[in-house]
């Protein structure tokens, strides 16, 4: 029997057919096999406690039983059709249920697109062209997304840093920055550019940065008084902060949002949504051909992606699941602050308890800059340790899910303990 190919040749392989040896998502010196449940394997066999979850999508766990039924269901009766389909229609239903800014969803495949296209379509309702986002978030990779994402030298505000090579200059002049969490330095741009403004763009947990009390509530009066929309990127905290998401979690209403992750159930799938108003721009008899804003997409509302999201939304609406996510984070969070307190290390815990990750630093993060500031070093060895220790997350992010045992809580908690101890 020949023998099973090893992890380093997987490693080897990769670096011969993909740049940079990888997907451009996650490190590229692992190569995952499986998951089941809340753990994952690599090629080598080894077993890791998945705090990463597909960045996010996979909040019930690897391969849960219902899900996978609902999926099984679907695929004898088709893949996909480009034309609507009855599952799609059901998933658009829910989320017009749960989440309240939406009356009207148009699907996408990817959090990037559905963002790309919130920003267009504040362009189109409003017919202005600017769109103000905050330095240090993430909206994907459209060429306004990639503005001041990670920029590598502070510039004066609202200037826009591009993050990547290939994208045209005139691009930065439509892009706004503004720090997050500064509510008095984002009344002063909007001051000045309010009559250009066509929406701002900000995800109400920012990576993991938190609001402070206020912003969110801020930000829509500043909306509201200056004919701007705004636009909650609920890729990441949509279904994840509370079943309405961040809406529900701050009691804040955006004009648009955009989901993704935990509604495709880990399938690819994402969506716009709103009034009836601003998504009637996607309906040419409705707007005219001026206004119409064009959006066509193969795999748009793939049937087995809303089978898989459709379960995944009914698991979580079932009692007390919330609760239980948010004090299986809570016990990390606290174990992680105990211990660096033990150990006279400065740090910060950041987020919320679905999300969440330290910051080794001695000061309030209520920005990027801020951020930026944290021992990057020491980070590097704590997730290092992790990682040696058989904890599997992104380097500045951890994802608990609903698939974790009391088992698995002691073993990271033991984990943090013992990695800790060697960072002294």
């Amino acid at each position: 029997m020949k023998k099973l190919k090893t992890q380093d040749e997987w490693i080897a392989r990769a670096k011969e057919v993909l740049p940079a040896a990888g997907f451009g998502n996650f490190e590229n010196d692992i190569i995952i096999k499986e998951g089941n449940g809340s753990k994952v394997w690599d090629e080598d066999g080894n077993e890791y406690i998945d705090y990463l979850i597909g960045s996010g999508p996979m909040l019930l766990g690897h391969g849960h039983p219902e899900v996978m039924e609902a999926i099984l269901k679907q695929l004898p009766q088709g893949m996909t059709f480009f034309a609507n389909n009855s599952k799609g229609i059901e998933l658009a239903e829910e989320i017009c249920n749960a989440v309240k800014c939406s009356e009207q969803v148009r699907f996408v495949s990817s959090g990037g697109e559905a963002d790309m296209y919130a920003m267009r379509l504040a362009r189109a309702f409003t017919g202005k062209d600017k769109i103000l986002k905050f330095e240090g978030g993430y909206h994907g990779m459209s060429a306004e997304a990639q503005m001041s994402l990670s920029p590598s030298v502070s510039v004066n505000f609202p200037q826009a840093v591009p993050d990547s090579a290939g994208i045209p200059e005139n691009i930065q002049k439509d892009v706004l920055i503004a720090p997050f969490n500064d509510l008095e330095f984002i009344a002063s741009i909007v001051s000045e550019y309010h009559d250009q403004i066509a929406g701002i763009i900000v995800e109400p947990l920012q990576r993991i940065i938190p609001p402070l009390p206020g912003f969110l509530e801020g930000l829509r009066k500043i909306c509201d008084s200056n004919n701007i929309l705004l636009i909650f990127d609920e890729i990441v905290t949509g279904f994840r902060l509370a079943y309405g998401g961040a809406q529900e979690k701050y009691n804040v209403t955006p004009d648009i949002c955009t989901l993704g992750k935990i509604i495709g159930g880990g399938f690819p799938l994402a969506a716009i949504a709103g009034s009836k108003e601003i998504m009637s721009h996607f309906d040419q008899s409705s707007v005219g051909k001026d206004k119409w804003l064009m959006q066509v997409g193969t795999l748009s509302g793939n049937p087995i992606a809303a089978a898989a999201g459709l379960k995944t939304m009914e698991v979580l609406k079932r009692d007390g699941m919330f609760a239980k996510l948010h004090q299986r984070g809570q016990e990390i969070m606290d174990c992680m602050s105990e211990c660096f307190k033990r150990a006279n290390i400065h740090h910060r815990i950041v987020g919320d308890p679905s999300l969440f990750d330290v910051l080794f630093i001695n000061e309030d993060v209520n920005n990027y800059r801020n951020s930026i500031k944290a021992d990057a070093k020491l980070n590097a060895r704590f997730n290092q340790g992790l990682r040696k220790r058989k904890i599997f997350k992104a380097s500045a992010k951890l994802y608990p899910s609903l698939a974790l045992t009391d088992e698995d809580i002691y073993h990271t908690k033991e984990a943090i303990k013992d990695t800790v101890l060697n960072l002294v």
